[in-house]
């Protein structure tokens, strides 16, 4: 955030700082799954969604909640106050409508579940270096998730959402034609491996995940129809030895973990890889300046927040990290947003 008149202004600071307020406003009215019920109805007037969401405050509060929306983007008005009638936007009906393949909603609904209360703690787990979400009570998320069917299944999908523009562009950038095959290691629902054979024809690709997501990965690799072309494998990256292939890829994996763990799981690609072969790591890379990606710097923070130890990552630290076990170049190629892939070759 930069001052560019002449005088100062506060308008910036303010913007940051009471930033919250317009984030628990949209996370709010994804779990009132409203812009799924004007979706079905196509309009409807404030008193409809009042009494369709079961809204007890006053009338003027849901005239504020829903204008608010409105000039945020996410809702489009014709009238005012008692006479008002509301419908989504563009973006809110394409990515915000739970009947729509296109929902996003599932990541805000972590958001708002999980992460919102935990980054009310920023300030301890910069202060104390530790995890500050259920890591802090004892607990761990993920092996509660990995032991309850539905709720993994949730996971993915909602993981899946925020991941498949990065993972198209992927598929239709890369270079592809000199390979055949390809691994993705914590491939979750397939998504990525999909999503490459859909656009490269002649590449077959393996979806690498821990054994109760190969289920779930079959199903969206059926829905697909790709069964000839994408394979669900089973696999653990601590304990096993990576499949070899032509390109090994990794999506939202490195960021989990300390710079030790990312070696080593850099160390295994490499010994899987062919010469000419490449590792392709799909992050919120940040840049080398560290100023203009801030996503990525914020996902960064998340991590801290999320495991205490787990970081994103520069392209310069991507490239002291695969050059010192041996790969011979490195390449990086925007995809999508604050999404990059950053690349090596053996």
């Amino acid at each position: 955030m930069e001052q560019t008149g002449k005088h100062p202004s506060p308008e910036g600071i303010m913007q940051i700082g009471t930033g919250f307020w317009a984030s628990k406003i949209l996370l709010s009215a994804v779990k009132f799954e409203l812009f799924t019920t004007l979706a079905e109805n196509k309009t409807m007037s404030t008193s409809e969604i009042k009494s369709h969401l079961g809204l007890k405050c006053t009338d003027r509060n849901v005239y504020d909640f829903l204008d608010a929306l409105t000039g945020l983007g996410f809702l489009n008005r014709q009238g005012l106050l008692e006479t008002a009638n509301y419908s989504n936007s563009i973006n809110s009906d394409f990515f915000l409508d739970k009947n729509k393949q296109t929902y996003i909603g599932g990541i805000l609904e972590m958001l708002n579940n999980r992460v919102y209360g935990f980054w009310g703690n920023l300030e301890e787990g910069l202060l104390t270096g530790l995890p500050q979400s259920e890591v802090k009570n004892g607990e761990n998320f993920f092996d509660e998730l990995y032991a309850d069917t539905n709720r993994l299944k949730e996971f993915i999908l909602a993981m899946s959402g925020i991941q498949m523009g990065g993972f198209t562009a992927m598929a239709q950038k890369f270079d592809f034609s000199k390979s055949k095959t390809m691994l993705d290691i914590g491939g979750s629902s397939g998504l990525l491996s999909l999503m490459v054979a859909k656009h490269q024809p002649h590449m077959n690709c393996i979806t690498w995940d821990l054994l109760p997501v190969v289920p779930i990965a079959n199903e969206t690799i059926a829905q697909f129809q790709l069964q000839d072309r994408v394979k669900a494998a089973v696999g653990d990256f601590f304990k096993d030895k990576f499949p070899k292939a032509d390109i090994i890829t990794m999506g939202n994996i490195l960021h989990d973990w300390d710079e030790e763990t990312k070696l080593m799981l850099i160390k295994k690609a490499y010994d899987a890889l062919p010469d000419g072969g490449a590792l392709a790591i799909i992050e919120n890379i940040i840049d080398d300046e560290r100023k203009n990606n801030i996503f990525g710097l914020m996902m960064s923070l998340t991590m801290l927040i999320e495991t205490g130890s787990g970081f994103d990552f520069t392209f310069a630290d991507f490239n002291k990290w695969v050059k010192s076990v041996g790969f011979k170049s490195t390449s990086l190629l925007p995809l999508a947003g604050p999404i990059s892939a950053a690349i090596a070759y053996k």
